[in-house]
């Protein structure tokens, strides 16, 4: 597994799963851009995976598809899947993520539900 594989692995099955390990997988400047807002920085990034978790319970990600590595970019497909207040919630993704030293520093993705 390389480097870059074993990065967006913990980005997914630890990030993603709700640790508080935002500060040590991406850069002090990072920048995520989701389709309605931008996140800057670790606590930000942090903040907006705690919210996601508050709404959902029992909220899993499993990768899809990749890691598929060019240079220093990163890409991969996710399922997510939990329960809302409605109900059972399955959701997916594509991240694009951008590394630099070793972690992401930019990160573009595109989710949907259903």
């Amino acid at each position: 597994m390389t480097t870059h594989e074993a990065l967006y692995e913990q980005w997914i099955t630890r990030l993603w799963a709700g640790e508080p390990v935002a500060a040590e997988l991406v850069t002090d400047d990072f920048v995520g851009h989701w389709p309605d807002r931008e996140v800057h920085g670790p606590a930000e990034l942090q903040a907006i995976i705690d919210q996601t978790h508050a709404m959902l319970s029992d909220l899993t990600f499993e990768i899809e598809v990749g890691p598929l590595i060019d240079g220093d970019l990163v890409a991969g497909r996710w399922v997510g899947s939990g329960t809302s207040e409605q109900g059972p919630a399955r959701f997916t993704g594509n991240d694009i993520l951008r590394v630099v030293d070793g972690r992401f520093a930019e990160y573009w993705t595109g989710t949907s539900t259903g």
